[in-house]
């Protein structure tokens, strides 16, 4: 399939982070754009302000019938009517990941895969990228804090694209240059076991054209087929590329960025937590292996404001600090409560966390347990389903039932209006991958009246 000979395309299932990247790209290119979600979001409110029009109900109807191409994301269930009637009418239908192979294929593409830290490393690529003047097209998984954006194209031939390994659709993907962060068990739900899951990992790195940037210490890294590869720490000096003389100061840092026992560059970043200074120096690396202007890389990351939703500050004052995270696997939940217990070792640490899937709560519920008893006080949400239906025996309680800290509880979402309005709160996050992004503006207005 040639892209440039598409005019009208369909997507089932819009409002998702990385579909909408793919039809802004498709709207860039003065291409009709059209779909369906199930749920109105702010997401897809300004996609339908940026002339795409969308539709929340599965009424046949309502479609676009005069398309070239229809995409869809796994995320929508097979019995999906909108999915089904193009399916069964002969469209030609593709999944979200056949589409970035293509763009991959039109470009020299950088990617970012692994189970943790995908969506700040590419936003950090793709904005040092495009600040430096280098330029590219950027598809990520997370909206950008200095762009507000999630996609954003470049006369550059480079696409830097965020690796998903869901649904194994990081298999389709050739890249130049490719970040691999972690090979943590994940989606078991589709991959059955972890040594499945490690060797689509081999298989991915094994199609990457030219360098490989991965984390240091990752099991099978010996076994790495690729033309060139580098690890990357956060300290560890036996790595190629790691951080040293790193100081804290009001939630951001400073450090040196070296390569193999030489320095490189002075850092400045100005968002929180120490794994996003290990997110950094892969982001690093790659600028290193492109070889970029040093000063500008510099210049690109002391202005970078991360993304939305990863390690985000909504509210920061001498009275209440309020975070925002998409954290939803236990280790991403660890790095995110440890580092903001370093960065405020004073304050009291208070979450709100929204477990996501049943299969990943089955799964996890030990390890999410140990991450959540880091913090001071725990709120869980019930689990939110997303594309599953109830497992029996498998709820919030699970995880509730293997921790520690005393100060723990389970609550709806409507009653988390009324603890925040009443308790003492120092420092709070909400976290998890599902909708409790939905509470953010309201406890903050709340916060900010107390």
């Amino acid at each position: 399939m040639n892209l440039n000979t598409i005019h009208s395309v369909y997507f089932v299932g819009i409002g998702g982070i990385g579909m909408s990247a793919i039809a802004r790209f498709f709207k860039q290119r003065n291409v009709q754009v059209s779909g369906y979600d199930k749920t109105e979001t702010p997401l897809t409110l300004q996609l339908q302000t940026e002339g795409i029009h969308i539709h929340y109900t599965e009424d046949v109807n309502l479609l676009n019938k005069e398309v070239d191409l229809v995409i869809y994301t796994p995320a929508i269930p097979a019995t999906n009517q909108v999915l089904l009637w193009y399916q069964q009418h002969q469209y030609i239908v593709v999944k979200r990941s056949d589409i970035l192979q293509m763009i991959s294929q039109e470009m020299n593409a950088v990617c970012v895969a692994g189970t943790h830290g995908k969506t700040t490393i590419s936003t950090l690529i793709a904005h040092i990228l495009r600040a430096t003047g280098f330029g590219c097209n950027a598809f990520l998984g997370g909206i950008s804090a200095n762009y507000d954006v999630n996609y954003w194209s470049s006369e550059n031939a480079c696409a830097v694209i965020e690796a998903d390994e869901y649904d194994r659709s990081f298999l389709k993907l050739f890249p130049q240059i490719a970040v691999l962060t972690a090979m943590d068990a994940d989606h078991l739900d589709i991959y059955g076991t972890i040594e499945e899951m490690e060797r689509c990992y081999l298989t991915f790195v094994s199609q990457i054209k030219e360098t490989l940037i991965y984390k240091h210490g990752l099991k099978h890294a010996r076994n790495f087929d690729v033309p060139q590869k580098f690890s990357y720490s956060l300290q560890n000096d036996a790595a190629n590329y790691y951080a040293s003389e790193i100081q804290m100061k009001n939630g951001a840092y400073s450090f040196l960025f070296n390569k193999d026992g030489k320095v490189l560059n002075e850092i400045e970043l100005n968002i929180g937590g120490l794994h996003n200074i290990e997110n950094a120096i892969s982001a690093l690396a790659v600028c290193d292996v492109l070889q970029l202007d040093k000063l500008k890389v510099r210049n690109a990351i002391a202005a970078f404001k991360g993304v939305r939703r990863r390690f985000e500050y909504i509210l920061k004052s001498e009275n209440c600090i309020y975070i925002d995270d998409y954290a939803h696997h236990p280790e991403e939940l660890k790095m995110l409560l440890s580092s903001a217990k370093a960065l405020f070792p004073d304050k009291k640490v208070s979450v709100v966390f929204q477990p996501h899937l049943f299969s990943r709560t089955r799964d996890f519920a030990t390890g999410f347990a140990q991450s959540l008893d880091i913090a001071d006080e725990v709120i869980l949400l019930d689990i939110y389903p997303a594309r599953e239906l109830p497992i029996e025996g498998v709820s919030s309680q699970i995880i509730l039932d293997q921790m520690y800290v005393n100060n723990r509880h389970i609550m709806s979402k409507e009653s988390i209006l009324q603890w925040v309005r009443h308790a003492d709160i120092e420092l709070l996050i909400t976290a998890g991958a599902g909708d409790i992004d939905q509470l953010v503006n309201p406890v903050k207005q709340i916060l900010q009246n107390k």
